[in-house]
């Protein structure tokens, strides 16, 4: 692909969009962003917070810890520290900054505070509505469609901010119906890598950083642990095993951050991490190990452009996939080796769903992992899924496409099911 190209500069940008830093699960830090926009606006501590929130996002924060709370989960967590010690110019590092003894008045706060919750049923899969209120004055933050993505700020009813023309957030991005496996296959091949030596570094640095923390630590289910006490010695167990330990440690508290992958830290540490052990065992270049990253993130990003930002659709069989893409790479495979890894690992393993964020989901990366590696394996044996296998049709687009149409369409249903039983509702 020509550098500077504008079809070479649009996939450079949303390689820029996408990796970006965040410390805690992005769903409950995308409250605690709204929280501390609102406190910031009110310019006083809140008496009293109202919010309401699609199912996805009642999904995604019931059962992870919220980092520098003092092990607290759940929403009303994540408003508290947003209120108590966010600053929002971080906005998906929102609290990860804050001093050590904010914990303790974060704690005592969701004692004190009345926060309501409330269920947006139907409408968009990823909302934010929230109202902070104090001293007669009242702030609402509207979020909608991403974590960062603000449309409105009004306080007493008058405007600050207003972005209806925006409401749908992927108008602010890059156009992402330009992608396509040939030329993410291309611009892997042909990026400068001075263009993304920056993202793709802090992706290395941030998710090693917080897998190794994971591997030594105590955290969740310890899937990584229990992964080597089967087989230390094999490369596709200690590759599943690394990103599992990063999810093990970023769903229980953990306040290392990540580079996340479409708007997900546990994508990003999957469809990254895993190359990155790869490249180790391989002994390859700088170079390449980068040119796998890049394939395997915008391969990732592909994929989830046709589910959405959040699904019933567990976001990390897209993410493993990516790294399955990037593996196959490493080993030597091309373009043609790379799409049917792609093809194989969905085929193998989508339909896995996303019950919200929580340790389990360690153990759906290495899952996912697994799928992606094993995708490579299949076709390095002659063997491959065929058109009308399942979902998996004539080529690798109009596969990825059915993928979209499963997670963003098919399973609607299912995302209603799910958060019905995790809240008890029969």
């Amino acid at each position: 692909m020509e550098k500077n190209s504008d079809k070479y500069n649009s996939y450079l940008q949303i390689l820029k969009e996408e990796l970006k830093p965040a410390m805690g699960c992005t769903e409950p830090i995308a409250l605690a962003y709204a929280a501390a926009l609102a406190g910031k606006y009110l310019e006083t501590l809140p008496e009293k917070l109202e919010v309401k929130v699609s199912t996805s996002i009642i999904k995604n924060v019931k059962s992870v810890v919220i980092p520098n709370t003092g092990m607290l989960k759940g929403i009303e967590a994540a408003i508290c520290a947003g209120v108590i010690g966010g600053d929002p110019d971080k906005e998906l590092e929102v609290i990860a900054y804050m001093p050590k003894e904010k914990s303790d008045e974060i704690q005592k706060y969701s004692k004190t505070v009345c926060i309501e919750v409330e269920h947006l049923k139907g409408g968009a899969t990823f909302e934010i509505i929230l109202f902070a209120y104090a001293k007669g004055s009242c702030v609402k933050v509207h979020i909608l469609d991403k974590h960062t993505n603000v449309v409105s700020i009004e306080k007493d009813g008058k405007i600050l901010k207003k972005d209806l023309a925006y409401t749908d957030s992927s108008e602010k991005n890059t156009d992402r119906s330009i992608l396509n496996m040939k030329d993410i296959w291309d611009f892997a091949q042909s990026v400068d890598l001075e263009d993304v030596r920056e993202i793709i570094k802090a992706q290395i640095d941030c998710n090693m950083n917080i897998s190794i923390e994971g591997m030594k630590n105590n955290y969740g289910a310890n899937i990584g642990k229990v992964l080597l006490e089967s087989d230390v010695n094999s490369v596709k167990t200690r590759a599943k095993a690394m990103a599992a330990a990063g999810s093990d440690a970023r769903m229980n508290g953990c306040e290392l951050p990540v580079i996340i992958n479409s708007g997900s830290g546990n994508q990003g540490i999957t469809v990254s991490v895993p190359v990155i052990v790869y490249a180790k065992e391989l002994g390859v270049d700088e170079e390449k190990l980068y040119r796998a990253l890049v394939l395997s993130n915008l391969t990732a990003i592909h994929q989830k452009t046709g589910i959405g930002t959040l699904s019933a659709y567990c976001g990390v069989v897209s993410a493993g996939a990516g790294s399955g893409a990037g593996i196959a790479y490493l080993c030597g495979g091309g373009f043609e080796e790379v799409e049917h890894t792609v093809v194989n690992a969905v085929a193998i393993l989508s339909g896995m769903i996303c019950d919200g964020a929580k340790s389990s989901c360690a153990a759906k990366i290495a899952a996912a992992v697994d799928a992606g590696i094993f995708g490579y394996t299949m076709y390095k044996s002659g063997q491959q899924f065929y058109s009308g296998d399942g979902i998996v049709a004539n080529g690798i687009e109009p596969t990825i496409k059915n993928v979209g149409r499963l997670g963003r369409e098919g399973m609607k249903a299912t995302n209603d099911e799910i958060i019905d039983m995790m809240i008890g509702k029969e």
